[in-house]
């Protein structure tokens, strides 16, 4: 199975109401996010690159070995101001990858206290509440532009 980089959609959700893509569209194939979960996610990530100026991306999907290295080829398609949240559920893995200029503003430590958050929520079987929750401690540790 394997994801898409999905970054906030403009003016809130598509047509289709599912700004956060996961995997390949299968009509037979059951849904990891239902349609209100998505809405969740795209406001989340809306939100987040609003108030902080970054742009904040997340990935859900499987990682190739080793894990770190596809999350950073991911991230290459996306710009220095960026915040990738790249998480594989079955792998049980998550990266977060900044770029140049959001490094600046999230530095390791906030990091990794949001990736603790983000891994305790997964741990109950909450993957929507555990990126939200990310995004959110994200964008408060960037501050506002």
């Amino acid at each position: 199975m394997s994801g898409e980089v999905a970054t906030p959609s403009a003016g809130g959700p598509s047509p289709t109401g599912q700004a956060l893509q996961y995997g390949p569209a299968q009509d037979a194939a059951p849904r990891p996010f239902t349609a209100g979960q998505l809405n969740r996610l795209d406001e989340a990530l809306t939100l987040s690159s609003r108030e902080t100026g970054l742009q904040f991306s997340v990935y859900v999907g499987e990682l190739r070995s080793p894990s770190r290295a596809h999350a950073e080829a991911l991230f290459e398609r996306l710009t220095g101001d960026s915040v990738l949240l790249a998480v594989s559920p079955g792998q049980r893995n998550l990266h977060i990858v900044t770029g140049p200029e959001s490094s600046r503003r999230l530095p390791n430590r906030a990091c990794a206290l949001a990736a603790l958050a983000m891994r305790a929520s997964f741990a109950s079987g909450d993957l929507t509440g555990g990126i939200v929750t990310g995004l959110r401690m994200l964008s408060d540790a960037a501050g506002g532009i």
